[in-house]
């Protein structure tokens, strides 16, 4: 059996939309959970007197996120399709809960943007959106959600359908070039197969939907990128940090340096999804046990790569962004946290080199002294302390990012070019 392409999915949207339940289903019905399992769920579902969240529960596993009935971390599960096997990157649909948000995106292959047809588009909907599109998610899929609540009513459809279109539009993509999709996830409508409650839509199954996105284009032959998401310490294992392989591949004895520490080590084993392999590739979410790395030497945030050709540890980067809020303006010397693969990082901002026009690029003005929401800018920055960021010739993945402060995303953008750190 040949093996099956494997792509990330990110799931998007604002709270309580069924972003959980819309996943909990598919992995139901694409028979991906054992039924001892959701037996279960079922049962802790009453318990809790939340009947109608057991299939969210299958991803909120954390207690803390069942009691609260919200999706906090980002949660990976697999299932597979006739062409592809997928990871989910299930991520959370609250303000707070952003920066998982964007170490998801960075990671997704498509998107999936989850709409409540009932409720509409909301406060973070544009936000998401803006984020995956300035993150370079290439595909995106619209669900329109909780058709139950509204009769499986074509007209609610087509008029929450134009006010999605019209955000769309807002941030630059084509919504003719987007598939959208009505569906009820938690009744099973337009799951699998296409329901006969609504007949007015001609379109495919949501699982169709997503055999029919395109594969991703997988730097495999690239030197190789490994962000550290976390570190593991498993007795009688050792150390075992892991992610999600951005470029290149990595195989067991391989010899690793790990950016910006500079700590080393060999490869003992490399496992995903609880299976050891003899080597992984970009796109793989592995985990890599280590040799001659200790528990405390590395942590997220840092990059793998092999010793000729190490992650570059920036003494100062140029970026484009693009600006989405701010209360005030963004001047001179202003440090915010980059989100940057998985690192979280201050940088100052040292030159605002020029304002530019978000949609065409063309110069705007030179030096200006200060840009705000809305503004598109070239940047000069200077990490607050040592970090690897790519430029996006050649490490894509590697060169968005995201700047927070104030609890909040304020712009997001591209690295274009690094000065690297004196050797």
């Amino acid at each position: 059996m040949a093996e099956k392409t494997h792509m990330n999915l990110i799931t998007i949207g604002h709270v309580d939309q069924g972003k959980s339940t819309l996943i909990g289903r598919l992995l139901w019905d694409t028979k991906n959970i054992p039924e001892q399992e959701m037996k279960k769920i079922e049962e802790r579902a009453k318990e809790l007197k939340k009947d109608t969240f057991k299939f969210a529960f299958l991803l909120d596993t954390i207690k803390e996120e069942r009691e609260r009935g919200v999706t906090i971390d980002v949660m990976h599960r697999r299932f597979d399709t006739p062409k592809y096997y997928f990871t989910i990157i299930d991520c959370p649909g609250h303000r707070d809960f952003v920066k998982n948000m964007i170490t998801g995106a960075s990671q997704a292959d498509a998107a999936i943007l989850v709409i409540g047809t009932k409720d509409g588009v909301m406060p973070q909907t544009k936000e998401h959106i803006f984020l995956i599109k300035t993150l370079g998610v290439k595909q995106l899929i619209v669900a329109m959600n909780k058709m139950d609540e509204v009769e499986f009513s074509e007209e609610k459809y087509n008029k929450i359908k134009a006010d999605v279109e019209v955000l769309l539009k807002s941030v630059g993509i084509n919504p003719a070039e987007i598939p959208f999709i009505p569906l009820s996830a938690w009744t099973g409508d337009n799951i699998t197969t296409v329901s006969d409650k609504m007949p007015w839509y001609k379109g495919k199954s949501f699982l169709e939907i997503l055999n029919d996105l395109e594969a991703p284009d997988m730097p495999t032959n690239k030197p190789l990128r490994f962000p550290v998401q976390d570190v593991y310490t498993i007795t009688g294992v050792g150390t075992v940090p892991v992610g999600r392989i951005e470029s290149g591949t990595i195989k067991a004895n391989d010899k690793l340096v790990f950016m910006p520490s500079g700590k080393t080590g060999d490869v003992k084993s490399v496992e995903m999804h609880h299976e050891l392999l003899s080597s992984a590739k970009a796109g793989d979410n592995v985990g890599i046990n280590v040799r001659g790395i200790g528990k405390n030497d590395i942590s997220r945030g840092e990059v793998a790569g092999h010793p000729d050709n190490p992650p570059t540890v920036a003494k100062e980067f140029t970026a484009r962004i693009i600006v989405l809020q701010h209360p005030n303006v963004i001047t001179k010397g202003y440090t915010p946290v980059f989100h940057v693969h998985t690192a979280h990082t201050a940088c100052k901002i040292v030159e605002i080199v020029e304002k530019i026009n978000p949609s065409t690029g063309e110069t705007v003005a030179k030096n200006p002294d200060y840009i705000k929401a809305g503004d598109a800018a070239i940047i000069r920055c200077v990490p607050t302390k040592p970090m690897v960021i790519e430029k996006q010739s050649e490490f894509p993945q590697l060169a968005k990012f995201a700047m927070r402060d104030m609890g909040m995303t304020i712009a997001a953008g591209m690295c274009m070019d690094v000065v690297p750190e004196d050797k």
